[in-house]
């Protein structure tokens, strides 16, 4: 477990793969997040950091990104008593799971929500439905840093299907939306540091790369070979046309990023090649056409 303490009061937590953060105040500590892969780890940090400030370290608040169990599968170590806080759909989520592990939150919000806790102030907001439909971004003016988690990951490509992402124009969107905040350092959800907002720009190009493939792919790929080769099954020929949009919009972005974001030719998570399909597929489906319309 690594925890970094700027400034004073402002925790970053990760055990290399997830990341959480927390606030520690004269009144308690404000969590942001609870992965179990950091569990116990979570209350260890509070605890440390907390007798280093001369604070308390009772856990009074929590706050939820969104949903995802990655997230938040740890919640239900802390007291049944705290203040949870999340957006209108992260409660209906949870509730509709019914996983003791994530109590659903209690105070809830539709589009803004301001958490002040002994001085400290977060700005919470959800802009519209990105990597989940639940998912907010957390802003920390007195501390210069913004959370969005499960959008960029910095240094690295999203992982399998543009980080598993359910609403693919929002999520292409909400790297412009945490560029409009001022911020210096970004809590992203995942790996082993803090990111940046040339992280967060590079992100930027790697998608409109991936775009500008996938145009000139969905402008030249003929479907009509597969569709003669392989006569009546059908999904074998879309499969084959798919397959070489996805390759011919990849190739040239894999080349290009191999060696300056990790992972961009991992062929383990193919996360270059699943991106370009969901963006692809996003392309066609949420913006058209879909296919030319038939004389």
């Amino acid at each position: 477990m690594f925890v970094s303490q700027r400034p004073l009061q402002r925790l970053w937590v990760t055990d290399g793969t997830y990341q959480a953060a927390f606030l520690t105040t004269p009144d308690g500590v404000v969590l942001f997040d609870a992965p179990p892969t950091i569990g116990h780890n979570l209350q260890r940090a509070v605890d440390e950091i907390a007798a280093a400030n001369g604070v308390s370290n009772q856990v009074t608040h929590l706050v939820y990104s969104h949903h995802h169990d990655d997230h938040t599968g740890a919640a239900s170590l802390f007291d049944r008593n705290i203040v949870r806080i999340g957006h209108e759909e992260t409660r209906r989520l949870l509730l509709r799971d019914n996983d003791p592990a994530k109590p659903a939150p209690e105070v809830t919000f539709q589009d803004r929500y301001t958490l002040e806790v002994a001085g400290e102030r977060v700005e919470l907001a959800w802009h519209g439905p990105n990597h989940s439909p639940d998912n907010i971004f957390i802003h920390f003016p007195d501390h210069d840093a913004l959370m969005l988690i499960d959008i960029v990951n910095a240094g690295w490509v999203p992982i399998y299907n543009l980080n598993l992402s359910e609403d693919v124009p929002g999520y292409l969107q909400a790297p412009a939306t945490a560029l409009s905040y001022p911020w210096t350092h970004f809590i992203c959800g995942h790996l082993g540091r803090l990111g940046t907002r040339d992280d967060i720009s590079l992100h930027q190009q790697y998608i409109a790369d991936i775009q500008a493939g996938a145009r000139e792919a969905l402008g030249t790929v003929d479907p009509t070979p597969y569709f003669v080769k392989y006569g009546e099954n059908v999904w074998a020929a879309v499969k084959g046309y798919l397959d070489e949009l996805t390759d011919r919009s990849a190739k040239p972005v894999i080349a290009k990023y191999t060696g300056v974001l990790a992972a961009a030719d991992m062929e383990v998570f193919t996360t270059t090649t699943t991106t370009t399909f969901m963006i692809l597929q996003s392309m066609r489906l949420d913006l058209g056409p879909s296919a030319p319309v038939h004389p």
